[in-house]
């Protein structure tokens, strides 16, 4: 499938969403249409794995009889093999084109409740499985009973066979080979929904060019990874990206608090093909209650919430992520609190980037003594990359992305890089530009220092700044201006002077003639 074809994809389940626009707001109308587009991706994926089990009997799955012994025979089979291989399992009376057009046939096309059986079903298949914990409540955010469907059952009704109509007249393509196809239109909503959701956006969603940049740092100098790690992970979209610059991911760890986003990040592993034993999403706090925390992961990535509170319990001084401090991070700013939590899991090996507002560069009290342990006793700090304003969907304030790793090759420095000032403006939006973002990468892999966008600070040169990391210390984008010749502004104005005379006569001449009074 072409890069045409790809947009085209992405264009006509953008329109099928806007079905549901006039119904609900953007939150609710994009867990109804993301979960139909996930529900149709797992029934043709159950389809073409049963047809290709049946290829020998030269059977196709939806010709099998539910009824008959042998039927019956056939679907134990495929289920068991399923369960093994997908994680799950359908009849093929539960899959959705049978359900699509069932909704839409003159006669018995009220599907509601077969519908939520069916996506009950679904989870209820996986239970004692391996896949348990990646299917569970999976389909929770999707109330077929809302009132918001409509006023009616046959109102509701409607406007769900439509929608399921619509999907069912696209071909996923999923025996493509570019599985990626899919998952990239998925992204593409998820995206189209962030950019309209305003502040909420931040929940659930990094912007790719961002993502880009994190994922290109933490993959600098690998081909493969063994794990990668996103402690707020959200829709899993920054997970996602890591993946597409190595050629093989071997694990994914994610925890997210909210449990709709939670719901959404476990959808869109699953949407970009990734098996169900190579990722591990979790849901609770991660700063309270962490989840992987006997785990060490090669890659780290996060987009945390901004100065968001938290408990700075003291209680949370005995724990190991936090213990070797000495101070918590405050109650109200729970910044550097995520930035230990995460290097506590990075493997001495590892490379981790996180997105922080730019205060923890120089705020103090707390902040700046976890600031000076992390660079003056641990020397983990490898980058600060200065980002533009008003990149982030819901948050105009400018950010910046540290880099941390415990086995640094350039141990005497540390890279400071300034692209605030590098960026499109795209209607109420700065936009990084392809260029932009490899300017970035380039500059810190080769740890070039440019004259009025990158420098390498030595550790010596940071002490003196007291460990104070504001950008502008390091990096001077102070523009001269052009000097001023003042011999020549003086006879500029004498000639201006001369002028004012000159026009001075002309006016009291037009005054004489008009016979009034000059002005002067």
């Amino acid at each position: 499938m072409g890069e045409e074809q790809k947009k085209q994809l992405e264009q006509q389940l953008w329109n099928i969403a806007n079905t549901l626009r006039g119904k609900m707001d953007a939150d609710e109308f994009r867990d109804y249409i993301l979960g139909f587009i996930f529900y149709k991706y797992l029934s043709e994926k159950m389809q073409n794995h049963a047809d290709h089990i049946l290829q020998e009997d030269e059977l196709i799955y939806d010709n099998i009889d539910e009824q008959s012994t042998e039927g019956q025979e056939y679907l134990e089979a495929i289920k068991e093999d399923s369960l093994e291989q997908l994680g799950y399992f359908l009849k093929p009376s539960e899959l959705f084109s049978a359900v699509a057009e069932r909704g839409n046939g003159d006669t018995d096309n009220f599907i509601l409740e077969d519908l939520t059986q069916i996506l009950g079903s679904i989870e209820q298949s996986t239970m004692g499985q391996e896949s348990e914990d990646d299917f569970e409540h999976l389909f929770e955010d999707l109330d077929l009973t809302s009132t918001k469907l409509g006023r009616s059952e046959e109102a509701k009704n409607t406007l769900i066979a439509k929608v399921l109509s619509h999907l069912n007249k696209i071909d996923f393509e999923l025996k493509n080979h570019d599985r990626d196809v899919l998952g990239d239109a998925y992204e593409y909503l998820i995206g189209q929904f962030a950019s309209g959701a305003g502040k909420k956006a931040g929940e659930f969603y990094t912007p790719q060019e961002v993502s880009k940049i994190l994922a290109k740092i933490v993959t600098t100098k690998k081909g493969k990874l063994k794990s990668v790690y996103d402690p707020t992970c959200g829709s899993g979209s920054l997970l996602l990206r890591v993946a597409r610059e190595v050629e093989d991911v071997s694990n994914f760890y994610g925890q997210e608090l909210n449990r709709t986003t939670y719901n959404l990040a476990r959808m869109n592993m699953i949407m970009h093909d990734v098996h169900y034993r190579k990722f591990d999403i979790r849901q609770e706090d991660t700063l309270e209650h962490p989840q992987h925390l006997d785990q060490h992961f090669e890659a780290i990535v996060a987009n945390p919430p901004f100065s968001t509170h938290w408990s700075a319990n003291p209680l949370h001084l005995g724990d190991d992520r936090f213990s070797q401090y000495g101070k918590l991070a405050p109650k109200t700013k729970a910044d550097f609190a995520f930035i230990q939590h995460m290097i506590h899991h990075l493997d001495d090996n590892g490379t981790m980037a996180v997105v922080m507002p730019h205060g923890v560069l120089f705020r103090g009290a707390s902040e700046g003594h976890i600031r000076r342990y992390l660079i003056e006793e641990r020397n983990y700090l490898d980058a600060v990359i200065g980002l533009p304003a008003n990149i982030f969907y819901g948050t105009s304030i400018p950010t910046s992305i540290l880099v941390f790793k415990k086995c640094r090759e350039d141990s005497d420095c540390v890279m400071f890089i300034d692209a605030s000032a590098h960026f499109e403006k795209v209607k109420n939006q700065n936009l990084l530009r392809d260029e932009d973002i490899e300017k970035i990468v380039t500059t810190f892999r080769e740890r070039k220092a440019e004259d009025k966008y990158s420098h390498r600070a030595t550790l010596k040169e940071i002490a003196e700044n007291d460990y104070n990391l504001n950008i502008p210390r390091y990096v001077d984008t102070f523009e001269e201006e052009e000097a001023v010749d003042l011999a020549e502004v003086s006879k500029a104005l004498k000639d201006l002077e001369v002028e004012m005379k000159e026009s001075d006569k002309v006016i009291v001449g037009f005054c004489d003639e008009l016979g009034i009074k000059a002005p002067f």
